[in-house]
């Protein structure tokens, strides 16, 4: 029997599909037949009744004048506050009616692209021609998708991207676009599943040749909802700043702060300085000043600008461009700290004594000229002997103070024991013609973990200036790690015969003493890896709960107002608690710091997911020319389905199917993550050693194939009847392998419990 719509199914489609609305097109969309066309045919009059349609001749809708109960797809404030909405049921000749949206008191707020049920009432306004009052939301903006299109004889269908997405969409021949064969693009979903099974799409961006190189971050862009392109307005009003003066400012411009950066960064929002403090009562102590670029004079709240900051929440990077937060005119420009040219900036002296712990803070908002913008590696070179003609001269006044307010920094870290993970960071190099070049794991200077140190520290006074002065502001938050995931942790420590301590409470200097202990050893890896992935992830909040990682108890970020607009909602901050003018945190910002902060921090989970995905994509590419070459890695990840084996040569992560492990079958032990042979006994565990051979490598996808060839030195031949030859311990141990002991235990004291179930089941 065909299962009847409702009514919200049927409004929906309604709204989705305005050319398609007589009872007949509504019972073709449904698969409605026969008699139950009678129950649908009392659906529509039911709601022809209730006011959510007006029937015209033999179809549901009106194209003179909106109904009077109506879907509108909400637009996001203007200038001054009002929202606006694009109603989706106008189908008229004439100009577009304009919807204004009134909200009461006790509706919820609605964002650019939510769809709402809302009752309309026609006015005769000087900017709009009806009111809307809000019935209910009915969801957000249509599913959107990024494919390959293949054109068909009836339109075509849609191939998600997506590793793992087998799912087609049918795309109707009036909804291609114009669309060819083999092209990349973007659809959104145009209504239920059709006849075939498939649910029907309508393609909305034509993206290009999937196989060119410079598509690869724009898939992710894309698939992921990064907005690219910014509206003329926003962009008009950044061009029409000015760099701003002395005026109510500190003068910092002959103070020699330099900015460090990679040698291919794209802005400069931090520079820095140090000088040994004169003061008696501090002997040895530094003045360490960090300058960050003042966004929040150009980014007022509730401008154009501002909006559309705070809609993008932060700027993404990719191998071979980024999508910033703010336009070019001010993240590259107005915003920049550029050698030799006053800048804008809001800045702190911080005071250290010689151990590094920080007696004191001040923050001022300056005017500063940076004497030279420098790169890790030259100020690196310099420090270790062989500067070059530019910082040879900064040697003695600027970098060897640098440093040795680091050294009095590091013995601060010491004591305060943040977490100390090695985990190698992967740097993708492109070619002019946007190909891979080369994949290398990227180099570690003192000079990064120099900037580092004054970033953390300035984040930190920024953060106990506001709590002191009681203004409020969004905390960088880290929470400790959950009970069931340091136990996961304790285990495959166990398994490597390593201890992490139970019993206390947990701190940071123990996770340290497990990773120093596992340092040098063949499971230091593994314990890495294992460490990391028992940690939450990082978010933003009004509340303080301290960042465990850090080690902080107060920490928020103030050092990169560029790239995310949490830094700049610090500086506002600031901006009120010292007075320094009306650009400061408005009374809206306060109001909305808890829905800013979950929006934040999901557009910074959005931007590391399609970072990622780029990475995963370019990696593919860059191997898809080795098929049948063999490679040495570790195992990195365990599932169900099969195991992750990270390649030592370029990082690239790729899957070994479990059904390419013979015909043995492998247990999943979830608590452990292990695999355990229900024949061998053998167990497949994190940071094994493994040899595979490439079997597919998916560009489009980033999708990664292996062959299984040898783990930990046994020789392993897959397929039907496969095994592993060589059944005995992992070598140079006696014995079983910690894993499999660890998995036996496991499995045994579950065997115990069962019969012990068992029994006091047949007592009852």
């Amino acid at each position: 029997m065909t299962r009847m719509p409702t009514k919200p199914e049927v409004l929906e489609w309604i709204s989705e599909n305005p050319t398609l609305t007589s009872k007949r097109d509504i019972a073709k969309a449904f698969g409605i037949k026969g008699a139950a066309r009678i129950d649908l045919k009392r659906i529509l009059k039911e709601l022809e009744a209730e006011g959510h349609l007006q029937k015209r001749k033999k179809t549901y809708r009106d194209p003179d004048r909106l109904p009077p109960v109506s879907v509108l797809q909400m637009k996001g404030p203007d200038d001054n506050g009002d929202q606006f909405a694009t109603p989706l049921e106008w189908h008229g000749e004439g100009v577009e009616p304009i919807v204004l949206y009134v909200p009461r008191a006790t509706d919820p707020a609605l964002g650019a692209g939510d769809r709402v049920l809302a009752r309309l009432q026609v006015v005769h306004e000087e900017d709009h021609n009806y009111e809307a009052r809000l019935i209910r939301r009915i969801g957000n903006s249509p599913k959107r998708i990024v494919g390959i299109f293949r054109k068909g004889a009836e339109g075509g269908r849609v191939l998600p991207i997506d590793k793992g997405s087998d799912k087609e969409w049918r795309v109707l021949p009036d909804a291609t676009s114009g669309a060819k064969d083999g092209e990349l693009i973007e659809a959104e979903q145009a209504g239920p599943k059709s006849r075939m099974g498939l649910p029907l799409a309508r393609i909305v961006t034509r993206l290009g040749d999937p196989t060119a190189p410079r598509a690869v971050s724009l898939i992710a862009i894309h698939q992921h909802g990064i907005p690219d392109d910014f509206p003329s307005e926003v962009l008009s009003e950044a061009d029409a700043h000015k760099p701003a003066g002395l005026t109510g400012r500190t003068d910092l411009r002959e103070m020699p702060l330099v900015t460090i950066d990679p040698a291919d960064a794209r802005d400069h929002d931090d520079a820095v300085c140090a000088e040994a403090d004169r003061d008696p009562k501090n002997p040895d102590g530094f003045l360490i000043w960090v300058a960050i670029a003042d966004v929040a004079h150009y980014v007022t709240p509730q401008s154009q600008l501002d909006r559309e900051a705070k809609k993008r929440g932060n700027s993404s990077y990719f191998p071979d461009r980024v999508v910033p937060m703010l336009p070019d005119r001010l993240s590259g420009d107005l915003c920049s700290l550029h050698e030799g040219v006053p800048r804008a900036c809001i800045a702190v002296c911080m005071k250290i004594d010689r151990n590094g712990t920080k007696l004191s803070q001040r923050f001022v908002r300056g005017l500063m000229r940076s004497p030279a913008s420098l790169t890790y590696q030259e100020v690196q070179a310099a420090i270790d002997g062989q500067p070059n003609a530019r910082t040879e001269a900064l040697l003695d006044p600027v970098i060897r103070p640098l440093y040795a307010a680091y050294d009095a920094l590091l013995r601060a870290r010491a004591d305060r024991q943040p977490l100390e993970l090695d985990l190698p960071e992967r740097k993708i190099v492109l070619d002019k013609d946007g190909k891979v070049s080369s994949v290398a794991f990227t180099e570690r200077l003192e000079a990064h973990k120099l900037i580092e140190e004054f970033m953390v520290l300035a984040n930190v006074a920024a953060a106990e200036t506001l709590i002191e002065k009681g203004q409020p502001l969004l905390f960088r938050v880290h929470e400790e790690p959950p009970v069931e995931k340091l136990d996961a942790l304790r285990e495959t420590a166990k398994s490597a015969g390593l201890t992490l301590a139970k019993g206390q409470v947990l701190k940071t200097r123990h996770l340290n003493k497990l990773l120093s202990d596992a340092a040098g050893a063949e499971d230091a890896e593994l314990i890495n890896i294992s460490t990391l992935r028992s940690m939450t992830q990082a978010y933003y909040n009004p509340q303080n709960f301290g960042h465990f990682g850090l080690a902080l108890q107060n920490y928020a970020h103030f050092t990169s107002p560029i790239r995310r607009y949490a830094d700049l909602i610090v500086h506002r901050a600031l901006i009120t608690a010292h007075g320094w003018g009306s650009d400061g945190l408005s009374p809206q910002d306060i109001d909305a710091l808890d829905t800013t902060a979950q929006h934040i921090s999901d557009t910074e989970r959005r931007s590391m997911l399609a970072e990622r995905d780029t990475t995963d994509r370019y990696l593919a590419a860059y191997l898809s020319d080795r098929l049948g070459a063999e490679f040495s890695g570790k195992v990195s990840g365990i599932a169900k389905f099969g195991i992750f084996v990270k390649l030592d040569e370029t990082g690239a992560d790729g899957l070994v199917p479990i059904s390419t492990l013979g015909n043995e079958y492998f247990h999943f032990d979830h608590d452990s993550g292990t695999l355990m042979g229900g024949t061998t006994g053998r167990v497949i565990a994190l940071g094994m050693r493994a040899q595979v051979k490439l079997l597919e490598a998916a560009p489009v996808t980033g999708g990664v194939a292996f062959e299984l060839l040898e783990l930990e030195g046994d020789a392993f031949e897959g397929g039907p009847g496969g095994r592993m030859r060589g059944r005995g311990p992992r070598r140079g141990r006696k014995g079983p392998s910690p894993q499999r002991k660890a998995a036996k235990g496991k499995k045994k004291d579950a065997k115990l419990q069962r019969k012990v179930s068992r029994k006091r089941k047949a007592g009852r």
